[in-house]
């Protein structure tokens, strides 16, 4: 009879345990389809951006100094772009036919053909680039940049004009920014200022702070927008927690535990599901996902196991895949993982 009472206590605890699924299994939300090599790349892998119809993936080789080209459609690696210190930001415009690639430790934004990938323009900032979008409308790359890297008590978002390569101005904010999120209509861009654990809301046409919230957990690095139900969701370090705030009034409405070592938080607006990466300075990388019931609840579905160190991730979409990018570790070279969201 003990035994049996047992037996059943086990199960109810793993019934209610937090779900964590191995990458094999056919219905977990995310399934890992392709491990992609990419050989020589050494160090910390940080932000991407995809040519959609090229089907290649840019990847910053943030210590490697260069930028990795990945072939989606051939599954392989393709060529690498060298000559960065501190390679970041990636913002791949097709319509125009460039990347733009931000360049930390030269406090430089470089831009090249979108086709041959050849250097045609360098637009010298401060030290510091790092985030880098783009609104489409008025056709303008925003980067941020400044802060204690440039010896600064503040920082600063770049305003580019993306067709004459030309500087325009800059919005002063508290200090580096860490996130840069536009709104559709361009007209609204959420700042995160990791160091003072603060959100930004920035009146692009009037180039401007209107708002700054504060986050509760520290450290608010990497984030997403869910603009159908007005959430800004924030991935923070200390503690590490996924927040979801509401995106006109700065209030938060939920709180959940989320990866050590967080660095890419993406919404997939289709299933309404959050990606979360993790790994960097850890043994074990990890993905977690979660479901979004409503605007204001969402709950932890599944913990995937990536690779130590592999923190950065990009969501495409357009293409409906997930992509993480894992440094080399243990004698294993790095790579891209490509999950497919599964229903």
């Amino acid at each position: 009879m003990i035994k049996v009472l047992r037996v059943s206590v086990i199960a109810l605890l793993f019934l209610s345990a937090p779900v964590s699924k191995t990458n094999g299994q056919e219905k977990a939300p995310l399934r890992l389809v392709q491990t992609i090599p990419m050989p020589n790349v050494k160090g910390r892998i940080d932000h991407m951006d995809v040519d959609v119809k090229g089907k290649r993936l840019f990847v910053a080789g943030l210590e490697n100094g260069s930028v990795e080209v990945v072939d989606l459609a051939g599954g392989k690696w393709s060529k690498s772009i060298p000559g960065f210190k501190k390679t970041q930001g990636i913002a791949y415009i097709p319509s125009l036919n460039k990347l733009f690639v931000a360049s930390g430790d030269d406090g430089t934004l470089r831009v090249f053909r979108g086709d041959s990938l050849e250097l045609i323009d360098s637009i010298k900032l401060e030290l510091g680039p790092n985030r880098v979008t783009y609104d489409p409308h008025k056709s303008l790359v925003y980067v941020g940049y400044g802060g204690k890297e440039a010896g600064k008590d503040y920082g600063e978002v770049g305003i580019i004009d993306a067709k004459t390569d030309k500087r325009l101005g800059d919005i002063k904010v508290d200090a580096h920014p860490s996130e840069l999120l536009l709104d559709k209509s361009g007209k609204t861009l959420y700042v995160f200022v990791s160091i003072s654990s603060k959100v930004q809301v920035v009146d692009t046409q009037k180039r401007e702070v209107v708002s700054t919230w504060t986050v509760s957990s520290q450290r608010n690095g990497d984030g997403a927008f869910d603009e159908k139900t007005h959430r800004l969701l924030i991935g923070t370090r200390t503690p590490p927690q996924m927040v979801a705030m509401d995106s006109a009034t700065g209030r938060e409405v939920t709180t959940l535990p989320t990866v050590e070592g967080m660095d890419g938080v993406y919404f997939n607006a289709r299933q309404k599901r959050v990606y979360v990466s993790g790994g960097r300075d850890n043994d074990v990388g990890y993905v977690f996902v979660y479901q979004q019931k409503d605007a204001d609840h969402y709950e932890l579905i599944l913990k995937i196991p990536t690779r130590s160190g592999a923190g950065t991730s990009f969501w495409s979409p357009e293409l409906n895949r997930f992509y993480v990018g894992a440094p080399a570790h243990d004698n294993k070279e790095a790579a891209m993982f490509v999950y497919e969201p599964q229903p």
